[in-house]
């Protein structure tokens, strides 16, 4: 097991299914994944309510451009390091716990930002909230993965990205609202209003099941199977995924025991990075390479520049209120809400890959027609009314194509290649790679703006989306509805299981 891929079904296999009827979404297991993917919300939140907060902080204390980006990228450099605690974490202390540790940061991050006497302050609690980004980001997914069933894991697994949408929809809404209230008043309550979900969440959340997964890894045979039984749509099927996990865990499938002492097995993560990084068999050099891919072109190809400045766009584009801006950008977050929403549907049904390169190629277009727009409204000073048209159109057309897309299929696909033993590290390795990049698009968009013009910047975002159209086109394939069994031999070539030995020999 440890120079291999771990592979349990997420489900039932579907050559075996003993109950094809039984096609529906278990409702337990829609409710957890729903509770878990909170979180997402209170986060999706604080990055919406940020790009309307840093018109007034700019205002109030007297900040810079380079500030602003600072203030903006730091919560996912921080995150980088709450990904990476976050494998290891939920592996040793579970996956609901870890929810709840991420809450509780997201709390008194947004109590320190509400307070915000100096930037120092605001910086420390946007710092504070990144530690619990990088948590959530990382467990809510791989929770509503091990939950799932494989025929509906990509609705499940996506309502993370869902929530985030809703919360940076959430946050746009307030900034209209709270924009009218005294300047010193209004962003403080903007950043710190989160504190509130947040706390309710930390108490909820240990209303929710454990993952029955987690709980078998650990030897809690009894428990799991339990949570397995509320969580399928048939006896047979709850026993054939208990069997599953317990043959990935490396336990007799003909064990009955409640609990069983797992001598001599490796139940947190430990020699994880080993078979990740150091010595990873091919197929899992494969699954590592598409993963991180994924995540990497996410934020890449310049989504987090329309949700973070689009007020700031929109300006350059022509629009020079407040509340207009602020309605403009409204507009993103509905589109953004409504195609991630369309997407949940469409994963389990379309598929992971068509869905991917249609999404990924409109983004081409649209970024495309975004450059050329605003390049032509900043030439002419914002008095062409036809460009400002243009940009607003292209610039929601972006989000709409990201969202029905790569945002969603992102952290589906990332939570559902990884086996059992490997999943959590490596997708606290993906979410690494995803703060990043958020990072490095957040804290330079306005200098590369300055540099290249804003209407370079995004004909630059054009080109990085057509190297991953390509990137997806030849390197991933389709695991839609396929049990890990399935997709473990998807990463699989000719020669891999002579490799395989020798490494298992040395």
């Amino acid at each position: 097991m440890a120079d291999q891929i771990s592979s349990e079904n997420t489900t039932e296999n579907p050559t075996k299914k003993p109950t094809e009827e039984n096609t529906g979404v278990n409702r337990y297991a829609l409710q957890c994944a729903i509770v878990a993917s909170i979180i997402s919300i209170i986060f999706g939140y604080d990055t919406g309510v940020m790009s309307g907060a840093m018109v007034f902080i700019e205002e109030e204390l007297k900040t810079n451009e380079v500030q602003i980006e600072v203030l903006t990228g730091i919560l996912n450099l921080c995150a980088l390091v709450g990904s990476l605690l976050a494998g290891r974490t939920s592996d040793i202390i579970g996956r609901r716990y870890t929810i709840v540790l991420a809450s509780i940061l997201f709390m008194l991050g947004s109590i320190l930002m509400g307070w915000g006497p100096s930037y120092p302050v605001l910086l420390t609690g946007r710092c504070t909230a990144g530690l619990g980004v990088g948590f959530a980001l990382m467990v809510a997914p791989v929770y509503s993965a091990e939950i799932a069933t494989a025929s509906h894991r990509g609705l499940l697994a996506s309502l993370p990205h869902l929530c985030i949408s809703i919360g940076i929809l959430l946050g746009y809404l307030v900034n209209y609202f709270f924009s009218k209230l005294p300047m010193h008043i209004g962003w403080r309550l903007m950043l710190g209003i989160a504190a509130i979900p947040s706390l309710v969440l930390a108490f909820g959340i240990l209303k929710m099941p454990e993952s029955p997964r987690w709980l078998i890894l650990q030897g809690r045979l009894g428990e799991g199977k339990r949570i397995l039984d509320l969580v399928s749509n048939s006896p047979e099927e709850a026993e054939l995924r208990f069997q599953d996990i317990k043959t990935a865990a490396g336990i007799d499938p003909k064990c009955k025991d409640e609990v069983v002492k797992m001598e001599n097995k490796k139940t947190h993560g430990e020699g994880v990075w080993k078979e990740l990084i150091l010595r990873p068999t091919p197929a899992v050099r494969r699954v590592l390479l598409t993963a991180l891919g994924i995540h990497f072109f996410q934020h890449a190809t310049g989504i987090e520049a329309v949700l973070l400045y689009g007020p700031k766009i929109f300006k350059r584009a022509g629009i020079t209120t407040k509340d207009k801006l602020f309605l403009v950008t409204i507009g993103v977050g509905i589109m953004k809400t409504t195609f991630i929403f369309t997407a949940t549907f469409l994963l389990d049904k379309v598929g992971r890959r068509k869905l991917l390169l249609t999404s990924v190629g409109g983004m081409i277009g649209a970024l495309t027609m975004l450059g050329f727009g605003l390049t032509m409204a900043q030439n002419s000073g914002g008095k062409l009314v036809w460009a400002l048209v243009l940009s607003i159109v292209s610039a929601y057309s972006f989000v709409a194509f990201f969202s029905i897309g790569l945002g969603p299929i992102t952290w589906v696909y990332s939570s559902e290649v990884f086996p059992l033993k490997l999943r959590a590290q490596g997708a606290s390795l993906g979410v690494a790679v995803n703060r990043v990049m958020n990072a490095t698009v957040s804290m330079s968009f306005l200098s590369l703006s300055k540099a290249i013009t804003t209407g370079g910047a995004f004909f630059m975002f054009a080109g990085i989306a057509a190297v991953a159209w390509n990137f997806f086109f030849f390197l991933m394939p389709e695991t839609k509805g396929k049990s890990l069994e399935e997709i473990e031999a998807l990463f699989q070539r000719d020669g891999d299981h002579k490799v395989r030995g020798e490494n298992d020999v040395a």
